[in-house]
């Protein structure tokens, strides 16, 4: 069978400095396309000191234009230009982070594929200042996303699917979430209880409510602390407002983030929404339970992990911390467990499979090189 070509458009690739969770599943689903075969090539917004176009050592080319409003003008442009100098693509996909390309309205009858990992709904208050956020939850995105309506889209979770439907998308498929395998590294749990909170430090983490929450929880657990591992925008502020016993790690290698899991006695998330939690997932491969907020994204993971959700409220949280937290403490899990995430590859296969439904041409996947 021929290679398939297929340009996704992203509005980041791998090297933005804001790069996150979609990121990294673009990425891993990408590479293992181009193992088998597949000609892959990643549209992506410019990224100072990178080059305009690559190829990266798995094999996908990347090509970068335009800036962070410029860049959907950009891929049009560009996607254009390489039609005019005879680049043929079989699949286009459009990876939505709030804003589609609208690949579909000017593919020239090139199948597309939509991919939204979560909406930004509840996240447009965390951004941007009223009436911009006003604007952008009840007339911007509802009306970017209906352009979706009849577009094949896939998504990673059954929060994420209730959303598009409510904005009047029809032709949705759940893919999974994916992780690599890893071990529990062989380190101690700590003495004191220890909560951890992994991720981005953004507006729309809600760590004050977290740190609410520990402050409401000391009262009936005194020495309890919480270590915060990442980095974000949020960070100056949240270091300036942070109570007793909340250590900063920043930003740290994988094995690094692994031992902190391994050593915690819980992950909590206050996120007000998630695509999926893909935290809570690294969190029980270490033997390590998750207690979040029921918002979006996190009731999809969370009972996968066999974790805790609570009502969104520092109070709930503290009063879940209560009530769970002794018991993760004098008796904690000696191993990991799997959580509703899958391998990469078993990812990738569902991804090409999603894809290859609405796209003629494509048939089997070939057997990996």
């Amino acid at each position: 069978m021929w290679p398939v070509r297929v340009l996704l458009f992203n509005r980041k690739c791998p090297a933005h400095p804001t790069a996150g969770g979609a990121e990294v599943y673009t990425r891993e689903v990408l590479s293992r396309w181009a193992a088998r075969g597949h000609d892959v090539t990643w549209f992506a917004a410019a990224v100072t000191g990178r080059p305009a176009e690559e190829v990266r050592a798995d094999g996908v080319r990347v090509v970068r234009a335009g800036g962070r409003f410029g860049v959907h003008r950009a891929a049009r442009a560009w996607y254009a230009a390489a039609r005019r100098r005879g680049e043929h693509f079989d699949l286009l996909v459009d990876e939505v982070d709030t804003r589609p390309f609208g690949c579909a309205t000017w593919s020239d009858g090139v199948p597309s594929v939509a991919f939204v990992h979560r909406v930004a709904r509840e996240l447009w208050a965390h951004e941007f200042p009223w009436p911009l956020s006003w604007f952008g939850r009840t007339v911007a995105e509802p009306r970017w996303l209906r352009t979706l309506a009849d577009v094949p889209v896939l998504t990673v979770s059954p929060s994420s699917r209730r959303s598009l439907r409510e904005y009047g998308l029809r032709r949705i498929t759940l893919v999974p979430e994916g992780m690599d395998a890893r071990r529990r590294p062989d380190v101690a749990r700590e003495v004191r209880p220890t909560l951890v909170h992994v991720g981005r430090l953004t507006s729309g983490s809600q760590v004050d409510q977290l740190f609410e929450a520990v402050r409401l929880l000391r009262e009936q657990i005194p020495g309890v602390r919480l270590w915060l591992v990442g980095d974000g925008p949020a960070a100056r502020r949240l270091r300036r407002s942070a109570p007793d016993g909340v250590l900063f790690h920043g930003r740290v290698p994988v094995h690094k983030r692994d031992e902190l899991l391994a050593r915690a006695h819980a992950l909590v998330s206050t996120a007000a929404r998630e695509g999926w939690a893909l935290a809570v997932d690294e969190a029980a491969a270490m033997g390590t339970p998750a207690i979040a907020y029921a918002n979006p994204g996190l009731v999809d993971a969370v009972p996968a992990a066999q974790g805790v959700l609570v009502a969104p409220a520092p109070a709930a949280l503290a009063a879940g911390l209560a009530e769970h937290l002794p018991g993760w403490c004098e008796a904690p899990s000696p191993g990991g467990w799997r959580g509703g995430a899958l391998s990469w590859d078993e990812v990738a296969d569902a991804v090409w499979e999603a894809c290859a439904a609405h796209v003629a041409r494509v048939g089997p996947d070939p057997a990996p090189v």
